[in-house]
């Protein structure tokens, strides 16, 4: 005989069963910092590293003595494992926004403008990138150059490598390219400070993105995100170009605080990929709204833009606004970047 269903077993002892299986990734991700000890040396016997370093030898050419010295009494940073956990894009967007539109940075950006027209000029002409958000980005990553991060790249890397398990594999990955890098351009590993998320240099890059767009614009061979303003600004437009930047196109238009189609919402939701046709919002939403670069698709965005409050206000954001998103898939950061941008082109009393 068939047993009937009890709501109240399912409550008391399955549901919550259900939930732990559920949510146990996010818990041991919150707690991957918990079970390391700061300093403590890293363990190079897992078989993640023994992959790596095979990999590293058979394909790359290193030698095992140089990994040897390369790892020599690299430690745990558990201050890494716990600041990964505790982005400020997770904050709403009235607290993120001032950390860079600010009067400081602002004038500064302006400054930068003027000090580099040349350099500017050059990579609207040859790139095709605007110059204020090249300017607006540098800013935001590094203050210009004054901040390129306190952390050192190889033990940051190595830490989130081998006790991140939520982002074990990408930054394994990133580790096998930040010692590609440095071999092939001839850096100590155990010499670059960057954030804590292993991203070095002016330009903020990541490994993989250093390889990928960097590029050498002041005569030399060499791609230096370091010291070489030329090569910094070149390599943050050739990135953006590279992710379809269109020059002397928008970024974003203001959509209101309502969104009034369902393919809108839906696009919304879907966070910092979702797409929806630009038709569509001309039609159902924003009937003002400036045509899109070749009628690509627009990205629907929602920020909380006052404190006190959690109203929403809804922006398309246009292709631009989309390969900034591809440099941090934050649309808080995207938004920050687009708005400085503006601040800093406009020169008051004009």
């Amino acid at each position: 005989m068939r047993k009937k269903y009890n709501p109240i077993t399912f409550v008391k002892y399955i549901l919550p069963f259900l939930l732990i299986i559920l949510t146990a990734p996010q818990t041991f991700a919150a707690k991957a910092a918990d079970l390391v000890t700061d300093g403590q040396p890293v363990n190079l016997n897992q078989e993640k590293f023994h992959n790596l370093f095979r990999e590293l030898t058979t394909k790359h050419h290193f030698s095992k003595s140089e990994l040897d010295k390369i790892f020599q009494g690299v430690q745990i940073n558990k201050k890494v494992l716990e600041l990964m956990d505790k982005p400020w894009e997770a904050k709403p967007y009235h607290q993120y926004a001032p950390l860079f539109l600010n009067k400081k940075r602002i004038i500064a950006g302006r400054e930068m403008l003027k000090k580099h027209k040349k350099i500017l000029d050059r990579i609207e002409k040859e790139i095709g990138v605007d110059r204020e958000i090249i300017i607006a980005i540098w800013g935001i990553e590094t203050r210009y150059g004054a901040n390129q991060g306190s952390y050192n790249v190889l033990r940051t890397l190595t830490t989130l490598f081998a006790a991140y398990p939520r982002r074990s594999q990408f930054f394994g990955k990133e580790l096998k390219e930040f010692l590609l890098l440095c071999k092939e351009n001839e850096i100590d590993p155990k010499t670059i400070n960057g954030s804590y998320a292993g991203a070095f240099g002016q330009t903020q890059f990541i490994p993989s993105s250093f390889r990928a767009y960097a590029l050498s614009f002041d005569g030399d061979a060499k791609r230096d995100v370091w010291n070489s303003v030329p090569d910094i600004l070149a390599s943050i437009a050739h990135y953006l170009k590279k992710h379809k930047w269109t020059l002397n196109s928008p970024l974003y238009w203001d959509l209101g605080n309502e969104l009034r189609d369902k393919l809108l919402v839906k696009a919304y939701h879907e966070g910092w990929r979702g797409r929806v046709d630009w038709q569509n919002v001309h039609d159902r939403q924003a009937p003002g709204i400036p045509p899109s670069p070749g009628n690509r698709q627009l990205s629907i965005v929602g920020l909380k833009m006052h404190g006190g409050s959690d109203e929403i206000r809804y922006f398309a954001g246009y292709p631009n606004f989309q390969a900034v998103t591809h440099w941090n898939h934050s649309n808080r950061y995207a938004m920050a970047a687009a708005q400085l941008a503006e601040a800093i082109s406009h020169e008051p009393g004009k």
